[in-house]
């Protein structure tokens, strides 16, 4: 595949255009067309590592790592997710016709470099960890990949196999070819690929046109992780914790970021102050300048969120917003004549952000990859050589994409859930599913919190009604004991709403298709409460018990929720689940959120499930057709 053109110079154009032409190789694969063409797309090594397995266009399976090793945002080689794909697909790997890595390590690798050379002696400390470990690892990842592969291989047949694909190309690609658009602006922002950290790229049938980037070190993702580092929160976690705390507080500092630490441009391209900042060269990403400009040193993981903290994330949320909506409304005046656009990388995640665009009203259509993170990246570098790489022909569909709802990974057949369940001595009732579906939602009608293990995993850092935890949304009480009780998390954490597709112009104000919990939407005037006198002198998390409508649990303190429409075609199951809860109380909407506890990875597989629930204080869990009560589980069997 060809590279995108780089430059060393760190200052001065922002955005660079790209003068190469489409990328693609030009080198057509002949093969026989009798048979299925299979591509595995993997990522690895750095965070979020995933395997991604198509057979021609059809997606047949994809997954992350972390979920098999519950090692959470495992980096390491991706074999158990490799070893999911070709069970999947009851193929051996000597059955592949290429694999594909989403990044390429020696570009990455000269942008270190240049880095330190660029800003020596500045940055040795780092500078003396880092190297030896590229050059220990990372460096000859061609020659570890092969190793690795080899595992997997009978005839050895994997040098010939494999490719490199950009890390930007990678994340245009998951973005656009599974999307139902024959055309489509793709915008693809993250921390930093290999030079990139924003660009553009005009996707048309199977082509990627890169016509814009912004290269390291300015970098939107690393601007909002070095305020989640600043926030005392986990880089590459912690930032949906920044967007949940933003309501809290005002955008006070937002200026000040605009004045000392980002130049934006009119359209949307931007510059940041390397001077406050110390992930170039450094070990942390801000540094004592940073500290200074905002009055003191980072605050310390757990300690008490205050007021400053919440301002401090609603400021970045805000510079964010607008840095993202000026990008967006240029390309739509740039652009007129192309309606679509497809979002991915990192950044993309930011469903209050992209709310706001879709708001706008700037695009007929927005379709946003469900696995925009890195782990996305395997499945957009196996698309990348389908299409650009192998030049194989594509038929949009124009209407639905080809995500399958992002249920991706493994599923369990009921002697399967079963016979798990014995092996932990669990004790359970078998029953069919309407009896199931009203035992569930009689539990949750009492308000129980309700963990619900269904069909096939969910691709992607949502969990979409497969690997749930489900809770009333009615009931104002009802998140403070999800997240304490539950997924013993920070207390200021929203729930999403799940609701019946058909039913969700009854609830917010935009009524609009959001399968994968990816836009942030208002929650209907009719549906709000008045706030007492008494509302205003509150402040902060103080604010969290206030009732704002007739589905509290689900309501953000500025009257937002994290929409998931759920649609019968993707996921009837849980459709059917929801329809249940309508009869029975003639609400649409349960919470929804991930099947996990703070620091580990979505549950996986039954035995996950069934840990999960007993270590929690969950009070039922239904695993396919198998429901386990609490109370009549033996204490002895939690998990340690």
């Amino acid at each position: 595949m060809v590279a995108a053109t780089y430059h060393s110079d760190f200052g001065g154009v922002w955005w660079a255009s790209h003068s190469s032409a489409r990328v693609r190789s030009g080198t057509l694969h002949l093969y026989n067309f009798l048979t299925r063409m299979r591509i595995l797309g993997i990522s690895a090594f750095y965070h979020d590592s995933a395997a991604a397995l198509i057979e021609e266009s059809h997606i047949v399976a994809a997954a992350q790592e972390e979920r098999f090793t519950r090692i959470r945002h495992d980096f390491a080689f991706p074999e158990k997710s490799i070893r999911y794909c070709l069970d999947e697909a009851q193929i051996d790997f000597d059955d592949i016709d290429h694999v594909v890595f989403f990044e390429k390590p020696f570009v990455k690798f000269e942008r270190l470099v240049e880095t330190y050379l660029a800003n020596a002696p500045r940055g040795y400390r780092s500078f003396s960890k880092a190297i030896p470990v590229w050059i220990k690892e990372k460096l000859f990842q061609k020659s570890l990949l092969i190793k690795q592969l080899g595992q997997f291989s009978k005839d050895g047949n994997i040098a010939g196999k494999l490719l490199f694909a950009d890390h930007h190309q990678s994340h245009a690609a998951s973005a656009f070819f599974p999307s139902p658009f024959e055309e489509a602006i793709i915008l693809t922002m993250d921390g930093v690929g290999e030079w990139t950290t924003s660009s553009v790229v005009i996707g048309s049938g199977n082509t990627l046109e890169k016509v814009k980037e912004i290269r390291w070190p300015h970098s939107l993702g690393l601007l909002y992780s070095a305020f989640t580092a600043y926030l005392g929160f986990r880089v590459n976690s912690g930032e949906y914790k920044v967007m949940g705390l933003a309501p809290y507080g005002t955008p006070k500092y937002a200026d000040l970021i605009k004045e000392h630490l980002v130049d934006i441009g009119k359209d949307g391209s931007f510059w940041l102050d390397q001077r406050y900042f110390s992930y170039a060269t450094g070990l942390t990403m801000t540094n004592r300048r940073f500290d200074d400009l905002f009055g003191g040193p980072a605050r310390i993981s757990e300690s008490e969120v205050t007021q400053k903290d919440m301002d401090l994330a609603a400021s970045i949320q805000a510079v964010a917003e607008d840095i993202m909506l000026l990008i967006a409304r240029d390309l739509a005046k740039t652009y007129p004549k192309i309606p679509n656009l497809c979002l991915a990388g990192g950044v993309a995640l930011n469903c209050v952000a992209n709310g706001k665009i879709r708001d706008e009203g700037l695009f007929e259509n927005i379709w946003i990859q469900p696995a925009a993170g890195d782990a996305g990246g395997a499945l957009g570098a196996a698309y990348a050589a389908y299409y650009t790489h192998l030049e194989n022909p594509r038929e949009a569909t124009g209407t639905g994409d080809l995500m399958k709802g992002s249920f991706l990974g493994p599923a369990f057949n009921q002697a399967e859930i079963e016979q798990q369940l014995k092996s932990e001595g669990a004790t359970f009732q078998v029953l069919e599913d309407d009896a199931l579906f009203e035992k569930t939602t009689d539990a949750l009608s009492k308000g129980q919190a309700v963990g619900w293990f269904s069909g096939r995993m969910e691709f992607g850092p949502r969990a979409l009604g497969n690997r749930s935890i489900l809770g009333d949304p009615r009931d104002q009480g009802m998140q403070q004991t999800l997240n304490m009780r539950i997924k013993y998390r920070e207390c200021f954490r929203p729930f999403a709403p799940a609701v019946l597709a058909e039913d969700a112009g009854a609830y917010f104000e935009h009524p609009d298709a959001s399968p994968y919990m990816l836009f942030v939407d208002k929650v209907a005037e009719k549906r709000r409460h008045v706030l007492p006198d008494d509302a205003e002198a509150l402040s902060g998390l103080d604010r969290i018990s206030l009732p704002r409508s007739d589905i509290p649990a689900v309501t953000h303190v500025d009257y937002s929720a994290r929409v998931q429409t759920v649609h019968k075609e993707t996921n009837p199951r849980f459709h059917a689940l929801l329809s249940a809860w309508k009869t029975k109380t003639g609400c649409s909407i349960l919470i929804n959120t991930s099947f996990n506890v703070r620091g580990e990875p979505i549950v996986c597989t039954p035995v996950d499930a069934y840990n999960c629930f007993m270590n929690t204080e969950m009070e039922l869990l239904v695993c396919g057709n198998c429901i386990l009560e609490k109370r009549n589980q033996k204490s002895r069997n939690r998990a340690a």
